[in-house]
């Protein structure tokens, strides 16, 4: 059977001995995230995590959502399980305490967002679209706005959406039809339909937010003439609640391969009253305010799946008897060896650790930066960590995807048939996590952005904030007696990074097409590199404390490493060799030979 307990003892490990939690407090608005605050909090959201979301899991994947008359019924348990997360908090830990939030820094709420998507990925869908609506208007909404709306996002009583798509419209939003017909009031009337809108009708809370993108009559054309707006489902009152029902319906929810207690709706706006959100035609800003978060948090959908499915296979292994071990009996005792003794079976779980716990730490270095670009004292450290989360968006969206998928598939094969079956939870895994590789931008698109848009952005100025702090490790440490061993790879790796950037850079000037011919491998190259060096680090954490361990926490974190770079690493070789091999073989083939 499937399982999950919350990876504590490693988040802490990632956060005060990888990373810098500890200096968070010296932040505005982050004095109360010490350490002493943050661990009882990982482990309150650990419990909630293992006992109330995990338990509905399997259940909610099989009872999935019921559509009836416009109407969204959520599987049993779920209504219950929202209403006790709210209680908690955690739908407003990093959110502003100006609206009743608890201001946690992005460092501590990524953690918990792992622990959500690992043990109940379809209930983590609600709580989590809420949070990248609460963030836009955060940042574009009016003053009155944030007050109307705000205070129930945090709280959790209401939910939020956003509202991109449509049937003939996905990447290209230029493509945009639904309008909005100014009202006298000061508000638009909004009329159109979205499709693949998750938690866009549900029954788990009072009103439900969507953030819709609309075009008004005389708005420029393609994305340019693109303007935000916040329909709500029911009006609010004059008090502030939930009032008459706005022009807002479920025409039904779709029918999916994965994620099936998370309600994908289609919704149709007939003349729903909505109001605008920051400046007219420029609603891509808050909508990529959106976007931007929930990328990162869709990466960590890849990483909280994959570590779900890396615990249960962990557990399987160690039960399932097949065979001998090859290098003679290790349980005399039984009438076969578990098959964690089998080299191949170590294989697939050390390669499920190894991408985990090194996208753990990235994604965890990334958080930190984040949570630097809103709250450090100094602007130009605010801009260079800005700069840096700029660069890395794409590389976690699609990197965590697609190694969580990977994961996940890996996870499944040690059950061997049995992870074909439903009743053992693990195909559960892969069909969940085949999604997180394609909303919120395929993860080809997250490719094409890192190369068209964040390499070349400001003159190549958000590479360097990956690139120097890793060529600055790699010349201190790389003939260290310790190091060198772990380092040396990273610095090959680092050197075919190098290439292959000035290779695209080159020829994306004058030839776009063969540019975006390496994008996907490009990505990965980078993301392997970056897992490198954060696997660097924390060997470097580790081997003062190794050999007085008892645990072996850190022995096995120097093992894992030594893995990573030995097994995994090199695939960077061809990727490099791809990348500069060029496009013309994948672009020369005619259309009609397809």
């Amino acid at each position: 059977m499937a399982t999950y307990k919350a990876p504590i003892r490693d988040m802490m490990f990632v956060l005060y001995e990888v990373m810098n939690a500890d200096k968070l407090p010296e932040m505005e608005s982050f004095e109360e995230a010490t350490r002493d605050l943050v661990e009882p909090i990982l482990e309150e959201a650990g419990k909630i995590a293992e006992e109330v979301l995990f338990p509905l899991n399997r259940s909610g994947d099989e009872e999935g959502c019921i559509w009836s008359d416009g109407k969204v019924s959520t599987p049993t348990g779920f209504k219950e399980a929202y209403k006790t997360f709210c209680e908690g908090g955690w739908t407003g830990l990093a959110c502003d305490p100006a609206y009743g939030g608890m201001g946690m820094p992005k460092a501590i709420d990524s953690m918990i967002a792992e622990m959500i998507c690992s043990s109940n990925l379809s209930f983590g869908m609600y709580p989590g679209l809420s949070h990248g609506a609460y963030h836009s208007l955060h940042t574009f909404g009016s003053d009155d706005m944030k007050d109307m709306y705000l205070p129930k996002l945090v709280d959790g009583s209401w939910s939020g959406t956003m509202c991109l798509t449509e049937p003939h419209c996905g990447t290209d939003l230029g493509l945009c039809r639904t309008k909005a017909e100014p009202q006298s009031d000061g508000s638009y009337g909004v009329t159109g339909t979205k499709i693949f809108i998750s938690a866009g009708e549900h029954d788990m809370t009072e009103n439900i937010i969507h953030l819709v993108l609309a075009r008004t009559p005389d708005a420029p054309e393609g994305i340019k003439g693109i303007s935000l707006f916040i329909v709500p489902k029911f009006i609010p009152d004059d008090q502030g609640d939930a009032g008459e029902a706005n022009g807002v319906t479920c025409g039904s929810i779709e029918h999916k391969m994965g994620i099936k207690a998370s309600s994908t709706c289609v919704m149709n706006f007939d003349g729903a009253k909505g109001w605008l959100v920051g400046e007219l035609n420029k609603g891509m800003r808050g909508m990529f305010a959106m976007m931007n978060a929930a990328r990162l948090a869709v990466g960590m959908q890849g990483l909280g799946l994959a570590e779900a499915s890396y615990q249960g296979a962990v557990e399987y292994a160690k039960e399932r008897l097949q065979g001998r071990s090859l290098s003679g009996v290790k349980h005399p005792d039984k009438p076969a060896d578990p098959i964690i003794v089998h080299p191949d079976v170590r294989r697939m779980l050390m390669t499920q650790r190894a991408y985990i716990e090194g996208c753990r730490a990235m994604g965890a270095w990334v958080a930190e930066e984040l949570d630097i670009s809103r709250r450090h004292a100094d602007d130009k450290r605010r801009e260079e960590a800005d700069e840096f989360v700029q660069l890395m968006t794409p590389i976690v969206k699609a990197l965590f995807t697609d190694l969580g998928f990977e994961c996940t598939n890996i996870g499944m094969q040690v059950f061997g048939g049995h992870g074909f079956i439903r009743e053992h939870g693990m195909e559960q895994y892969v069909r969940d996590c085949r999604i997180a590789q394609i909303y919120e931008g395929t993860n080809g698109i997250q490719a094409l952005d890192l190369i068209g848009r964040k390499m070349p952005a400001k003159a190549g100025r958000n590479l360097r904030r990956f690139f120097h702090p890793v060529q600055d490790y790699i010349e201190k440490y790389v003939m260290d007696e310790e190091m060198g061993e772990f380092v040396q790879p990273l610095a090959k790796a680092f050197g075919r990074l190098q290439q292959a950037t000035g290779q695209l850079a080159r020829v994306g000037m004058g030839k776009p097409e063969e540019a975006a011919a390496g994008a996907t491998e490009y990505l990965r190259l980078f993301g392997l590199v970056a897992l490198a060096y954060m696997w660097c680090r924390m060997v470097e954490a580790s081997k003062d404390k190794a050999d007085e361990d008892e645990s072996g926490f850190y022995g096995a974190k120097i093992t894992t490493a030594r893995f990573y770079m030995e097994k995994l690493l090199p695939q960077t070789n061809s990727l490099f060799a791809s990348i500069m091999a060029g496009g013309a073989s994948m672009m020369e083939l005619d259309e009609e030979l397809f």
